[in-house]
């Protein structure tokens, strides 16, 4: 985990503040900026259209398959 979050801050996705005043000195904040909101939103938007595409290829075989049923009837 700490390699992937030292590679977004590398990157300036993620912003990490210690919490100086805590008494559990391990604590951390992390906090995304700007440019990994949107980055975020970027994947995000690809995730949905990949999910959506792979819905309708699925709905398309679907209704083939059905077709298939129906004919062989």
């Amino acid at each position: 985990v700490n390699y992937c979050l030292r590679a977004l801050i590398d990157k300036g996705h993620v912003k990490a503040e210690n919490f100086r005043k805590s008494n559990n000195k391990v604590a951390y904040l992390y906090l995304l900026t700007p440019k990994g909101m949107q980055a975020k939103a970027r994947i995000t938007v690809h995730y949905l259209q990949s999910k959506r595409d792979e819905y309708e290829a699925l709905q398309a075989e679907i209704e083939e398959l059905q077709a298939e049923v129906s004919a062989s009837d």
